[in-house]
C-alpha cells in the first residue's frame, strides 16, 4: 500500500471502529477455534479413561456377565516369580483362589502354573490355603496344570494340588533353597578402597558382600537354609505322598522334564487345561479367576514400593528358585 492509499484509509470516516471490530472478530474466532480444540482433547481424554477403566474392570465383569448362571472350571495363574509385589504373591493367589470357591458355579480348579519359584514364606502361605480349602471343601477338586516350567516354590504350591499335569516338555522340580550374592573384598582392595563398617552386634553385618566371609556365619546360614529346606521337602512329601518314587537326587534342587516327572511321582500324568476341565471335572468353560491387580494401584504400587522392594531385597536371604 502505497503512501497515498494510506493517507486515504486513514482519513476515511470510521475506519478505527472497523479496525477494531476485524481484531475482535479475529479474537473471538481464535477463541472459538481453541475451544473446540479444548473440548476435543477433553472428550479423547475422557473416552481414554473409560477404555482403561474397561479393561480393568473386564476381568470381574466377564465373570458375572453371562457365566454366573453356568457351571464352570476356575482357572487361577501362578506365573512368574512368587514374591511380595509380584503378580505372583500369597495374598493375590489366596484371594483369586476364595473368590472361586466362594462361586457356587465353580467345579472345580486348576492352578496355571508357570514359576521359576520364588519366596518359600509366599509359596508355604499359598500351600497352606490350598490344603485347608481341600480340607473344608473335599468335594472341590483343585489340579495343577504345567505348561513351561513349575520349579522350586511354584513347585512348593503344585504340591498340595490333588493332581499335577504337565506337558512332555515342562520343567519340574528344583526342591531346594538358595541364597546368593556377591563378595567385593578384592575389587576393593585392587581399588585402593578401605571398608568402614561400625555395627552393635558381632553378626550385625552377616555376609556383607564387602567384607570377607566368617565361617562361623556361613555355617550359621547353611543351617537355616537346610530347615528351609527341609519344610519344602516335608510339604511335598505330605501333598505328594506314596506317589513319589523318591530317589537319592529327588530332593538336591534338580529338575526334569515333565516326562521324565511323570515316571518319579512328582507328576500324575500328561495333560493341558482344556483335557483337564473336560475329562476330570466336567466343566469345560474356563473362566479366569486370577486376581487383576487395578491400574491406579498397579502405578502407585511402582511409584511408592519400589523404594521399599529395594531394601526388602538387600535384606532377603534365600528364596525357592
Amino acid at each position: 500500500m502505497d503512501h497515498q492509499n494510506k493517507s486515504d484509509l486513514t482519513n476515511a470516516p470510521g475506519w478505527e471502529r472497523e479496525v477494531i471490530e476485524k481484531l475482535a472478530l479475529a479474537a473471538v474466532t481464535e477463541q472459538t477455534r481453541a475451544r473446540r480444540w479444548g473440548v476435543f482433547f477433553k472428550s479423547l481424554m475422557f473416552v481414554y479413561l473409560i477404555a482403561v477403566f474397561g479393561v480393568a474392570m473386564y476381568p470381574k465383569i466377564s465373570r458375572t456377565i453371562g457365566v454366573d448362571s453356568k457351571d464352570h472350571t476356575a482357572v487361577i495363574d501362578v506365573v512368574g516369580m512368587i514374591a511380595e509385589g509380584q503378580n505372583a504373591n500369597a495374598d493375590s493367589i489366596i484371594e483369586s483362589l476364595r473368590n472361586a470357591v466362594k462361586d457356587e458355579h465353580t467345579k472345580g480348579i486348576i492352578l496355571h502354573a508357570n514359576s521359576p519359584g520364588g519366596s518359600p514364606v509366599q509359596s508355604s502361605y499359598v500351600y497352606e490355603e490350598i490344603r485347608a480349602i481341600k480340607k473344608e471343601h473335599p468335594n472341590l477338586p483343585i489340579y495343577a496344570v504345567v505348561s513351561d516350567v513349575c520349579a522350586s516354590g511354584c513347585y512348593f504350591i503344585a504340591s498340595a494340588s490333588d493332581k499335577i499335569f504337565v506337558n512332555p516338555s515342562s520343567l519340574v522340580g528344583s526342591i531346594g533353597v538358595l541364597m546368593d550374592g556377591f563378595g567385593f573384598v578384592d575389587v576393593m582392595q585392587k581399588l585402593g578402597v578401605e571398608r568402614r563398617l561400625l555395627t552393635a552386634g558381632a553378626h550385625k553385618a552377616m555376609l556383607d558382600p564387602f567384607s570377607p566371609p566368617k565361617e562361623d556365619e556361613t555355617v550359621y546360614m547353611k543351617g537355616l537354609l537346610a530347615q528351609v529346606h527341609q519344610q519344602f521337602i516335608m510339604a511335598v512329601k505330605a501333598g505328594r505322598g506314596d506317589r513319589l518314587k523318591e530317589t537319592p537326587d529327588m530332593f538336591s534342587g534338580l529338575v526334569w522334564t515333565g516326562e521324565e516327572g511323570v515316571k518319579l511321582g512328582i507328576a500324575d500324568g500328561i495333560s493341558n487345561q482344556d483335557a483337564v476341565a473336560k475329562g476330570l471335572i466336567g466343566a469345560e468353560t474356563l473362566v479366569d479367576f486370577s486376581r487383576q491387580e487395578h491400574l491406579l494401584d498397579k502405578i502407585a504400587g511402582k511409584l511408592g514400593a519400589s523404594f521399599g522392594r529395594e531394601i526388602s531385597s538387600l535384606v532377603q536371604g534365600w528364596s525357592l528358585h
